[in-house]
């Protein structure tokens, strides 16, 4: 006869202990979640935040249970309250719950092809140090740059603590192939960087820092504006990237290597790129080639295209227009085959495309009505980024970011 189980009363306490802490740490989530998504959700200006009793209802949590959850939020400095409204009915007026300003904050970092940029955000999204060095690092010492990128965060980073916030962590973005199970740069071809670890030669000492594509962490930068939960978007620089964004979330496949758009081939007899392989979007579309196309040199500011695109007649005019006309078509049918297999709906166009976006936009949407097959049902929108310059690095700074809403209870 086989003897019951028995179990000690301590091991049975501590299982009870540990659900309710487990329970604690859901529920501290929802209300932390509730109150960042009101403060993220488009709305007009003179809209009130949530109170306590809305998060409550929104949560379906208790009052008291959302009372004390607050509190913890509060004293983790993750959350304030603002002054108190009147309540529309009888009662005490209501206090405001929002993301706390200048307490923690994010870290974005950025190599690129002409600058190092970082950025730190706050918990309200407001920008609250930032610096971007211009320079050329095509074929670049990646211990250099990387160093003088870490001097840069470094004297960023020890600003904001002085003025007594938390950093988070970092986020760096790179214009190559970053394996997302590693961190691990497998390859940049504009930077001349492979196979590397790039964390190391930062010097950021316990600061952690995840490694992620350019592309993908701008496209997360869009999500801060009114943009579909599901989008393709388009970093044009002098390399072209991509971001699939789906239901709000990345799609990063097995290592983190889709959305490399640039090398899409246009012509297989096209001119030599970066890569090795000839013909690439990148040849056409890219930042420097759309620059030479149009009669100026590879490191023009774009300004100066923008000012032919604008001007009224001439040879120069002309050619300019000819050039980003020649760019929005290799542009539309490589996004075509991006959108006949991916199935999204809209394109953003990020980077320099961003300012191009007024002339590149006709030729993109013929390429797209022409080449995907649910056109006709289905028309795909396309429209320029609203993250703003350098969005990888907001980017990065929000995804620290909320990773700290997805588990306050590691801060308080």
């Amino acid at each position: 006869m086989t003897e019951p189980t028995t179990r000690s009363p301590g091991a049975a306490d501590d299982a009870s202990a540990s659900r309710q802490h487990t329970l604690r740490e859901r529920n501290l989530r929802l209300v932390a979640r509730a109150i960042y998504d009101a403060a993220a959700a488009p709305g007009p200006p003179d809209l009130v935040p949530p109170s306590r009793a809305d998060v409550a209802t929104a949560t379906g949590l208790t009052r008291a249970t959302v009372s004390t959850l607050v509190d913890r939020l509060l004293a983790a400095r993750l959350v304030t309250e603002l002054a108190p409204v009147p309540a529309q009915r009888a009662g005490r007026p209501a206090v405001p719950l929002v993301p706390a300003r200048r307490t923690v904050v994010g870290v974005g970092l950025e190599v690129n092809v002409d600058y190092l940029g970082v950025r730190v955000l706050d918990l309200a999204g407001d920008v609250v140090a930032e610096r971007v060095e211009t320079g050329s690092f095509h074929d670049s010492d990646p211990a250099a740059v990387l160093a003088r990128l870490g001097a840069l965060a470094s004297d960023v980073v020890a600003g904001v603590r002085a003025d007594g916030m938390q950093v988070a962590g970092a986020r760096l973005a790179l214009p190559g192939l970053v394996d997302a199970r590693t961190g691990e740069l497998e390859v940049a071809p504009n930077l001349g960087w492979s196979s590397l670890d790039p964390v190391p030669p930062l010097g950021l000492g316990e600061l952690p820092v995840v490694v992620a594509n350019e592309a993908k962490l701008a496209a997360l930068a869009e999500l801060a504006g009114d943009v579909p939960p599901s989008f393709l978007y388009v970093s044009g620089d002098v390399g072209i990237g991509g971001g699939i964004v789906v239901d709000g979330a990345l799609f990063l496949a097995e290592r983190g290597w889709n959305g490399e758009i640039g090398h899409v081939v246009v012509d297989p007899a096209g001119p030599r790129c970066t890569c090795g392989a000839h013909g690439c979007l990148e040849q056409y579309a890219g930042k420097e080639a759309i620059l030479r196309a149009a009669g100026l040199a590879a490191d023009a500011p774009l300004d100066s295209l923008v000012a032919l695109l604008r001007a009224d007649g001439g040879a120069p005019a002309g050619q300019a227009r000819a050039a980003v006309v020649r760019a929005g078509q290799a542009l539309g049918s490589a996004l075509a085959d991006f959108v006949n297999l991916t199935g999204v709906s809209t394109v953003v166009l990020g980077g320099v495309y961003t300012d191009l976006e007024e002339w590149l936009r006709p030729e993109v949407e013929a390429g797209l009505a022409d080449r995907v097959l649910a056109a006709p049902f289905a028309p795909v929108v396309v429209r320029a980024a609203v993250a703003g310059e350098h969005a990888a690095l907001t980017g990065g700074a929000r995804e620290v970011l909320r990773e700290v809403v997805a588990d306050p209870a590691a801060w308080g």
